[in-house]
């Protein structure tokens, strides 16, 4: 498969500083959304990005690899915060697309989060959200309590249950998915989905097949909604290849700036 990636981030029309992050990989296609304010925020969501970028180097991976990966990046965020008195407390979000190993069987998606940053798949015209929040508001969706309008405005919309950084270590959600040529995924911070609604998001995933230009469209309605998070959009197109069981990425940071990435030790 052959992977075309497009993605914006922009700090919004509220924020000072933009705390989210992203990666476009050879494997591993990842948004982190960090939390600690201005002086934690962005540090948390670049260890996130740096350890993935790490694991995304290593070679072929398989879905233990990728949960090993979430547990030292949270034992990195809990490191750095306990030797920088500042940044006590930060914290990460993260969600993404990774492809694995299965041994003899074809590689798959493993589709993974930490959090209240959401992953989507639009295929054979269908918009489906496959990630579940990590987050007060959920669980009362779940529980029937409140609906998705109700949601979009609740004071304890930005509570997360589970989060990067936090201990005992969280483990991530995985979900495992046989690739499909056509697929779109889009992966994105919740400065996207509290602007935007699920059915606009399926309109423009619909309606621009080409990912750099339905990343565009998404990060300015988020703006022209109100933009009071930072947003970023990543949208993945994944199309046959030539070579069966090969994937190569499109690689859209060649030409789209990223924030500085902070390496932790």
């Amino acid at each position: 498969m052959r992977v075309r990636a497009g993605v914006r981030s922009d700090v919004g029309r509220v924020r000072r500083h933009n705390e989210d992050n992203y990666l476009v990989g050879r494997r591993i296609w990842a948004v982190a959304d960090g939390m600690g304010g201005q002086a934690a925020g962005d540090v948390a969501s670049s260890i996130v990005i740096e350890r993935l970028q790490v694991c995304d180097a290593a070679g072929p991976l398989c879905q233990d690899d990728l949960v090993a990966a979430v547990g030292a990046i949270n034992q990195a965020i809990l490191r750095y915060g306990s030797d920088n008195d500042e940044a006590e407390g930060l914290g990460s979000t993260v969600c993404g697309l990774a492809s694995i190993s299965l041994g003899q069987e074809q590689d798959h998606w493993a589709i993974f989060h930490v959090g209240d940053s959401r992953v989507y798949r639009y295929a054979d015209d269908l918009l489906t959200r496959e990630t579940v929040d990590h987050s007060e508001v959920e669980e009362l969706i779940q529980a029937g309590k409140i609906d998705l309008s109700q949601a979009r405005c609740h004071p304890q919309r930005n509570v997360l249950t589970r989060s990067l950084g936090q201990s005992p270590p969280p483990r991530p959600d995985v979900l495992l998915l046989p690739p499909m040529a056509g697929e779109v995924f889009l992966i994105c911070s919740d400065g996207l989905t509290s602007e935007v609604s699920d059915d606009q998001i399926g309109q423009v995933l619909n309606g621009c097949p080409d990912p750099d230009q339905a990343a565009d469209r998404l990060l300015r309605m988020a703006l022209e909604a109100g933009g009071r998070d930072n947003v970023t959009v990543l949208v993945l197109r994944i199309e046959a290849d030539d070579e069966p069981g090969s994937v190569e990425t499109e690689r859209a940071e060649d030409t789209i700036p990223r924030p500085d990435l902070v390496v932790a030790a």
